[in-house]
């Protein structure tokens, strides 16, 4: 591409400085009871902070910076009632958002071709760091509802044998 960019995409330097404990490998490993879910859960969750934190510091100013702040379609953040944020596409007068208005935008004569490479590159990113987050958070819920059946059945586990630390002879429903 000949055409000097506006917005630059995230490289791999940006994500190096994430925490790397959470990675997909920390998935595919032998996880001794509840307690390690948990801290898989959390370790998931920071990282995915971590992303947020590095899509609000690295990709949202430029997206909001000159020339695409005179744009009538802006990336702006939205806080999801799950408690995580994505990126996501919307009017300058907040009236509607989705990546239907990006399609709009980037089909529209009146938005200057110089600027529809960026705004690929925009799309592309936001895409992807979506998707990253989003993984991030299904893999920390996953984990933490792991970890709340795990501590069920160690409940239950514990209630069967109450009777028998008691010093009851005989558990209950034993058939002999």
């Amino acid at each position: 591409m000949n055409q000097s960019s506006r917005f630059i995409p995230l490289e791999q330097a940006a994500f190096q400085t994430l925490e790397h404990a959470a990675y997909l490998k920390g998935l595919l490993r032998p996880f001794k009871g509840k307690g390690s879910l948990e801290d898989w859960a959390s370790q998931c969750q920071a990282l995915r902070d971590d992303l947020i934190a590095l899509a609000q510091r690295r990709v949202l100013p430029q997206a909001r910076g000159h020339p695409f702040s005179r744009l009538p379609v802006q990336l702006a953040q939205q806080i999801t009632g799950a408690g995580t944020t994505f990126l996501r596409w919307r009017n300058a007068d907040r009236s509607g958002m989705g990546v239907a208005l990006w399609e709009e935008l980037v089909a529209s004569t009146s938005t200057p071709a110089s600027l529809i490479h960026d705004l690929l590159a925009m799309e592309e990113q936001r895409v992807v760091l979506n998707m990253q987050i989003s993984l991030l958070h299904g893999m920390a819920r996953q984990s933490r509802e792991c970890a709340g059946k795990l501590a069920k059945a160690e409940a239950a586990f514990q209630h069967r044998f109450a009777d028998i630390d008691l010093g009851d002879p005989s558990p209950r429903g034993d058939a002999r």
